[in-house]
């Protein structure tokens, strides 16, 4: 990853929704209202992703303000990024993934996947807090939610991959691990062709790792942030 005190952003800007994402550190990317909350919640969880990357040794540093962002692009956003997900690469997603940096980004996937077995863990038996209409999946859904959303960013980045349905929730998740690090890799060393079967062009290397990340651990602090204190 790149050694600097300056940290390269990109931004999402949605109608109603803007995504700030760190463009060297999958996984670390915040949103909110607009461009000042988003770079706003971006800081705010640098300590949280240190900590999820805290056996990796990435050298990952959260910054000390938030001047240490650097705005590198601003993208215009889609009905994907109001609905509450980012929905668009980086422009510097499309470069190709050098030998390190795969290690790099495995190193990060498997950290992330590690956060959320740490939270099904502590919230195993528990209940998770519902919204002030009685909203919100409980542990069984959230984990079922992201299985069948890996499933799909396989698929995007061209990865045949069908979640199996026999076994319990863990095992599954460990199946789906091994399928994200196969294809990262296949697709980093340029073994999944760049365009479908049908011209549809695929999600890149960096992108995938970008996006599974991201999703993966939103669900994991998302279950930490729920959990019913006893």
């Amino acid at each position: 990853m790149v050694k600097s005190n300056k940290i390269n952003v990109y931004l999402e800007i949605g109608q109603k929704r803007t995504f700030a994402g760190a463009l060297d550190w999958p996984g670390w990317c915040r949103s909110g209202r607009d461009e000042e909350s988003a770079l706003q919640a971006l800081f705010e969880y640098g300590p949280r992703y240190g900590r999820v990357l805290s056996r990796s040794r990435l050298g990952f540093k959260a910054p000390s303000s938030e001047s240490a962002f650097v705005v590198v692009e601003r993208i215009k956003g889609n009905a994907t990024t109001d609905f509450g997900a980012p929905g668009l690469p980086p422009v510097a997603d499309a470069k190709a993934v050098s030998s390190e940096e795969l290690v790099q980004f495995e190193k990060i996937l498997k950290a992330c996947l590690h956060a959320l077995e740490a939270s099904m863990q502590a919230a195993s038996g528990k209940s998770l807090r519902t919204g002030p209409r009685g909203g919100g999946r409980q542990l069984e859904s959230v984990i079922e939610h992201v299985l069948e959303s890996n499933e799909g960013y396989l698929k995007s980045v061209g990865w045949k991959f069908q979640q199996s349905k026999t076994g319990d929730l863990d095992q599954q998740l460990k199946e789906t691990q091994q399928a994200i690090l196969t294809a990262l890799r296949a697709s980093a060393r340029g073994e999944i062709p760049a365009k479908g079967p049908r011209g549809g062009t695929r999600w890149t290397a960096r992108y995938f790792a970008r996006r599974v990340a991201w999703h993966i651990l939103d669900h994991a602090w998302e279950i930490e942030d729920r959990l019913v204190s006893e």
